[in-house]
């Protein structure tokens, strides 16, 4: 039985007669009295994930203007002095992996290390010994009715008078008017007509794969928890649970405000200074546990057991000594001293996925096949290059429109596997946005693929939460950018049965889910689309 039990944020209606909630903004008030550089302080903790205040870092902003921490609004008040000795920046800070396999375990110890410091000072102001950090969970309630933030985090006083410090300026909400809420289904349906988010919807569709990494007929690549790396403080190709839900409500809730101005909750740099971002990332942790006790398994290689080899995963600790952790050891929850309030199993039964597909294209015969969870685990080729488009793409203000042009030999692959369906799996197709660069984090943009009937069918939709940083050139990455993985198994399948992959081309339209700020551009290097055979 675990010690720690981690509640809905949402229990006693989401204010502070929700005594975790009332902890925990006594808690933050306490952790935000402390200098930056002390490892028991907000700010410190912040800058283990990321941070823009050392000015000797590659991506702090030249010239100095926000996200640099000294440009923030309060509240809160955020410190730039003074730094942490270098030993300490090297061993703790800027260490969030993104755009990696390690992007859950590293979350999950980073919250651990956080909540052991926070029920230290709770403890030490009189409160609960048992006290955890609560969770967000945007999908739940009544008829998924908690997509609003709590109101907790919106006022800007505890009920005795003093200041809130769970309260924060700068997070602004999908239409940057400080409503906070997550566009769900149940949040865009609760907002009808709002042009911010009507196709970026927020989603755990990602919790229907059944591969940590990698890809088969029911888990689109590069998997549910993202590709095989290094050490990846400003990774590439975001893995499918960590690119929907959780980069999407990073992107909504920190939201935009002016041409210069997003929330904190929007870049990695500034996340979590904003409390609403714990969490947030409890939620996401929650969920991967569920992945888990849904039947779900965690890789197995020594790679990801161990964790990278190149910089070890390092936490503070109230003793003053850091901890040392791998994957391997807070892979499991029933291993750890917490669990979560909700924490069921959602088995998802695979087959009848790859089944609907074979149905919906009139292949009867290898339906009644697929109904067996034998098809769902068939083992793909690499992909291979169906066509893509002619050189880089600027994004302005509205977006943009490009065409990916087909390969002659790769298309007609891609027909004769329909024609073969009743044998075996068709190809599947994907999708890629590659090295998206930029400054603007606040930023979700959804793809669309137009057909000549004048319907454009979504691709998807995707945040570009860490996209400053990923763009620096002499970052992590040499500005590489991010890239992002779209599955457009559907929209192919679609083309197909309406002979839309009779031509040599298929046009792309790339639409920002709000304008995007005046002299403010996102480059994309190349759309590509992929086919994978089975």
């Amino acid at each position: 039985m675990a010690t720690y039990l981690r509640h809905n944020a949402w229990n006693n209606g989401g204010n502070f007669t929700n005594l975790d909630l009332f902890w925990y903004a006594k808690g933050v008030e306490k952790m935000m009295s402390r200098g930056l550089n002390d490892p028991a302080s907000w700010w410190f903790y912040a800058a283990i994930h990321g941070e823009y205040v050392n000015p000797n870092t590659p991506w702090y902003p030249r010239p100095p203007a926000f996200p640099a921490w000294g440009y923030i609004t309060a509240p809160p008040r955020v410190p730039t002095s003074p730094l942490p000795a270098p030993a300490s920046l090297s061993l703790y800070w800027n260490q969030c992996q993104h755009g990696s396999w390690y992007f859950l375990p590293w979350h999950r110890g980073y919250l651990m290390a956080l909540e052991v410091q926070l029920r230290t000072d709770i403890v030490s102001l009189g409160g609960p010994s048992t006290w955890a950090l609560p969770y967000w969970d945007y999908f739940g309630g009544t008829n998924g009715n908690q997509y609003q933030m709590p109101p907790a985090f919106a006022a800007r006083t505890l009920p005795d008078g003093s200041l809130n410090a769970l309260y924060v300026s700068m997070r602004y909400g999908p239409d940057g008017n400080r409503n906070i809420y997550v566009p769900t289904p149940a949040g865009a349906a609760a907002h009808p007509g709002d042009p911010n988010f009507q196709y970026g919807i927020v989603t755990k569709d990602a919790l229907k794969n059944n591969l940590f990494t990698g890809s088969n007929a029911v888990t689109p690549p590069p998997g549910f928890g993202g590709p095989e790396t290094g050490f990846s403080h400003s990774g590439r190709a975001h893995g499918n649970f960590e690119s929907n839900p959780h980069d999407l409500v990073h992107v909504y809730v920190g939201g935009q405000v002016s041409d210069t101005d997003y929330g904190l909750m929007a870049d990695p740099g500034t996340a979590a200074l904003d409390p609403i971002f714990y969490l947030h990332h409890c939620n996401i942790d929650r969920l991967w546990g569920v992945w888990n006790a849904s039947g779900n398994a965690n890789p197995t290689s020594a790679a990801w057991l161990n964790g990278p080899a190149t910089r070890k995963f390092a936490m503070p600790t109230p003793n003053g000594q850091p901890w040392y952790y791998t994957p391997a050891q807070v892979q499991n929850l029933s291993n750890l001293n917490y669990s979560y309030q909700e924490l069921q199993a959602q088995p998802i039964p695979h087959a009848p996925i790859v089944a609907k597909r074979l149905e919906m294209l009139g292949a009867t015969e290898a339906t009644a096949k697929a109904t067996s969870e034998a098809a769902t685990t068939a083992v793909p080729k690499q992909p291979e290059l169906l066509g893509a488009s002619a050189g880089p793409l600027t994004l302005t203000g509205k977006g943009a429109h490009t065409t990916v042009k087909l390969d002659a030999t790769e298309r007609q692959h891609t027909l004769k596997s329909f024609a073969l369906a009743a044998d075996h799996l068709p190809d599947k197709a994907f999708l890629k946005l590659e090295n998206v660069r930029g400054t603007f984090d606040a930023t979700a943009l959804s793809i669309y693929v137009p057909t000549t009937g004048g319907k454009e069918l979504l691709a998807g939709t995707v945040g570009l939460f860490g996209l400053r940083r990923a763009s620096v050139p002499d970052g992590e990455h040499a500005g590489e950018g991010l890239t992002f993985i779209l599955d457009i198994t559907p929209i192919i399948d679609q083309l197909h049965l309406s002979n839309g992959l009779s031509g040599d081309t298929i046009p792309v339209d790339i639409v920002p889910n709000r304008p995007l700020p005046e002299n403010t551009e996102i480059q994309v290097g190349r759309v590509s689309v992929y086919r994978q055979e089975f």
